[in-house]
């Protein structure tokens, strides 16, 4: 990709997030001269490795730790303004420059603390029927921008609009915890003073997203499109309720950033070698105790943002197929291969039943998703060290055939595969190959 000098390529991941993107979009992103961030909140987390150092991100284009390249935060985007400051502080502290780097649009929504109030405690109210949110308040978030009662980063260039939005979602805020029987409450003067106290510093960072990515391809620039959670998590396609509150996949790469969804050159998919999933909600393919705590230990699955243990499972060739008819992929990344070397023997799910009958397709329905099992088919293992591979003939031959087996139940062609955690330990696979692609 970026071959042929301008273009712009999105990166999506395919399951239920965690896919490492964020290590994917970092290896395109020295190509780059512009990555975007299109949707998504401080829920989410990009863990890059550089030199031994780990950097998480959670609202910072992963793009921010190559020089030069402008980072910019979509309309798609909700921001809560401290924790991107705390963010900005954080990367200034350990020597990166960000002068003129980043960007945040005038039309981003801002999250605010009582957003963070009522995430919590609507959590809390559904009792076992909780979702698994982060608590962040992203969703409530999302719900004032769908409700047309949020506050944006364009607002705050109006003090007195300002403040009559957020003393209007303040009353509604603490309304809603007094029907709750909750004692917590919010005060709108207090959240006032302090977003004045950052409003200079998010006024500076404004920009038109949109018009900044077309302004840059018409000049022969480079753009990534960088996407948080997961194509299963998103609003419209994933396993609902259990998903986030905005769209994942490629269409909203576009609606996200502010530009035509012609402009994207290609579509870039993240896969792990094998599944996980964070939060409440369906997983066919997962894993049993000891079995799942085996493969949690060796691929260190735990979340990035919040600490969360991770569910693990076998690869899910339905859910995958799914995804990246969704998203219309060009290509995949398989990223943590190196955590199966230990295997002798894997399992991929290449079909569902539902009440021991077979499932042609990938149910909408949640609760119908909870119902499936999978049909699983099983591949030797390699038993060998791939961390040290950097091309694809490095692979051992059995690690060679199960990737060609993930390609061809995901439909789309495999173009890199990491094999570490660290930028060296990734392998650009051409299209020389010669694998058949089933559609």
């Amino acid at each position: 990709m970026f071959e042929e000098g301008a273009g712009c390529v999105a990166v999506v991941g395919v399951q239920w997030g965690d896919e490492g993107k964020g290590k994917i979009v970092d290896v395109l992103a020295e190509r780059a001269t512009i990555v975007a961030r299109y949707q998504g909140g401080a829920n989410a987390g990009h863990t890059v490795r550089v030199e031994g150092e780990e950097f998480v991100l959670h609202l910072i284009p992963s793009g921010i730790l190559y020089p030069g390249v402008r980072c910019l935060m979509g309309n798609g985007t909700v921001v809560d303004p401290w924790t991107l400051l705390e963010e900005m502080a954080g990367l200034r502290a350990r020597g990166i420059d960000l002068e003129r780097r980043l960007g945040l649009s005038s039309r981003a929504h801002l999250v605010l603390p009582y957003h963070r109030m009522l995430d919590r405690a609507l959590e809390a109210s559904r009792g076992v029927d909780r979702i698994g949110t982060t608590g962040r308040g992203i969703g409530p978030a999302y719900r004032d921008k769908v409700n047309r009662t949020g506050l944006r980063v364009g607002d705050l260039r109006d003090p007195g609009r300002a403040a009559e939005v957020v003393r209007a979602a303040c009353s509604a805020a603490n309304d809603t915890m007094e029907r709750l029987e909750l004692d917590d409450r919010v005060d709108p003067e207090e959240v006032l003073e302090a977003l004045e106290a950052v409003r200079p510093s998010f006024l500076e960072l404004a920009t038109d997203v949109g018009q900044e990515i077309r302004d840059g391809l018409g000049e022969g620039g480079r753009v990534l499109l960088e996407g948080a959670q997961g194509s299963l998590l998103d609003i419209d396609h994933g396993t609902y309720p259990f998903v986030t509150s905005s769209t994942t996949t490629a269409g909203g790469a576009a609606a996200g950033v502010g530009i035509g969804p012609t402009m994207i050159d290609e579509v870039i998919g993240v896969v792990k070698a094998y599944t996980t999933r964070v939060g409440n909600g369906p997983f066919p393919t997962e894993l049993p105790g000891e079995e799942a705590e085996r493969l949690r230990s060796l691929g260190d699955e735990f979340g990035a943002t919040t600490g969360r243990p991770r569910r693990p499972g076998w690869f899910d060739g339905v859910a995958v197929n799914f995804a990246a008819g969704v998203n219309g992929l060009t290509g995949l990344a398989v990223t943590k291969l190196d955590v199966l070397d230990s295997f002798r023997e894997l399992q991929v799910a290449v079909g569902y039943t539902l009440e021991e009958e077979p499932l042609a397709r990938f149910p909408d329905s949640a609760a119908e998703l909870e119902r499936v099992r999978p049909v699983y088919e099983r591949l030797p293992g390699w038993e060998e060290d791939t961390t040290g591979a950097r091309r694809w003939d490095d692979l051992p031959e059995l690690a060679r055939g199960y990737l060609e087996r993930l390609e061809q139940l995901a439909g789309a062609p495999i173009q890199w595969v990491s094999v570490g955690q660290a930028r060296r330990q990734i392998i650009r696979v051409g299209p020389s190959r010669g694998v058949p692609i089933a559609g």
